[in-house]
């Protein structure tokens, strides 16, 4: 994971998915409430985009809205946004949701270094993909949502660590 690039220390992250309205948006509400939690809301930003922009404007898809209700989640009042090049200059670690948003994030000149499969944290993982749940039904969700849940604890472990490194770091450099 590379060192953060925001100014403040902010440690930034972008979660990727197609169109930025059910896996990428849940993905960016567990983590953060999850850095809540962990006491790291002040250190790690977490954001949301997709890599089309067929969805752009639109809010969170309704399905993803009540499956996030109904684990008590809050629901944020978002619109769909695409990824852009920026982006890679933005944010410290990209989040992938599947091989083809990393893909395209390289495409779009973002550093290979700072891009990240969400599934790789997953130590039982038996592909490199989360699903899509936008062709489904309300189960798809819910599915979905079980593995954002499961993983998010690797993902705040690892920024807790680099944070952490990269706090060190700031606190060693201004004492010399």
């Amino acid at each position: 994971m590379s060192e953060p690039t925001a100014a403040g220390d902010t440690y930034r992250v972008l979660v990727v998915c197609t169109g930025n309205i059910c896996r990428s948006p849940m993905a960016e509400v567990v983590l953060t409430e999850r850095l809540d939690e962990a006491g790291l809301d002040s250190s790690v930003q977490v954001d949301s985009a997709g890599i089309s922009d067929e969805e752009h404007g639109r809010p969170i898809d309704p399905r993803a809205q009540q499956e996030l209700a109904a684990r008590d989640y809050p629901v944020p009042d978002r619109s769909a946004r695409q990824v852009t090049a920026q982006d890679g200059q933005t944010y410290d670690l990209m989040l992938a949701m599947t091989r083809q948003h990393a893909r395209a994030l390289r495409r779009v000149g973002v550093p290979e270094e700072k891009i990240r499969l969400y599934r790789s944290y997953d130590p039982q993982a038996t592909g490199s993909d989360v699903a899509d749940p936008w062709y489904g039904d309300q189960n798809g969700f819910a599915e979905c949502l079980d593995m954002i849940e499961d993983i998010a604890p690797a993902v705040v472990a690892e920024l807790r660590e680099a944070v952490g490194s990269s706090n060190a770091d700031s606190t060693t450099a201004r004492e010399q």
